[in-house]
């Protein structure tokens, strides 16, 4: 036997479990078997009220800040998480509030040229710790790619679009940072984790 073919076979032993796994998992998720019915109780909610649901189980908190934009756009930052991994990770709608559709502009990637080459994206925004007075860019990847959404061009009349930006963390000392983004209002938001 040769290397080359024992190195084929094991690449397809690993290919074969990893196909297995999944169609295991997906098995693993299809449905009940009880006809789509839904329970009439729930074991974590009581008739009388019981807890709220959390933001997960479909109700949305109040945004940490609503910027409003040029062209009736609208960018609702719903959190701002500090992870272990040294960077800080903000979320939001991006939100057409006018009555046409509206055309990205190209100010949202920023000015620097390793991430205007990937295209339209959120690279331009910064959050601005004012007590440590430094200013925080969007994260690229070893290829120059922002770490925010991106190819995005148009949002239509009434449509909404999930955006993410990651950031270097602030001293956890910063817990309300200055957000912006070109173009819109800045706003102060405040970090947990």
């Amino acid at each position: 036997m040769s290397i080359r073919f024992t190195t084929k076979a094991r690449r397809g032993m690993v290919a074969l479990t990893v196909a297995a796994g999944l169609a295991v998992g997906v098995a693993g998720c299809g449905g009940s078997g009880d006809g789509g019915k839904q329970p009439e109780t729930s074991a974590s909610a009581s008739k009388n009220g019981g807890s709220k649901p959390n933001a997960q189980e479909g109700q949305s908190e109040a945004p940490l800040a609503e910027l409003k934009g040029s062209d009736g756009l609208l960018l609702q930052i719903t959190s701002a998480q500090r992870d272990s991994g040294g960077f800080v990770t903000v979320n939001g709608n991006l939100k057409n509030d006018g009555a046409q559709s509206v055309v990205i502009p190209s100010a949202l990637s920023g000015n620097e040229t390793e991430i205007t080459r990937n295209g339209r994206s959120l690279g331009g925004a910064t959050l601005i710790d004012s007590k440590g007075k430094k200013r925080y860019y969007v994260l690229r990847d070893t290829e120059g790619r922002p770490l925010t959404t991106t190819g995005f061009s148009t949002i239509k009349a009434g449509e909404s679009l999930a955006v993410f930006m990651q950031f270097p963390s602030p001293p956890t000392s910063a817990s309300e940072v200055t957000f912006q983004l070109p173009t819109f209002s800045s706003g102060t938001i405040s970090i947990s984790g």
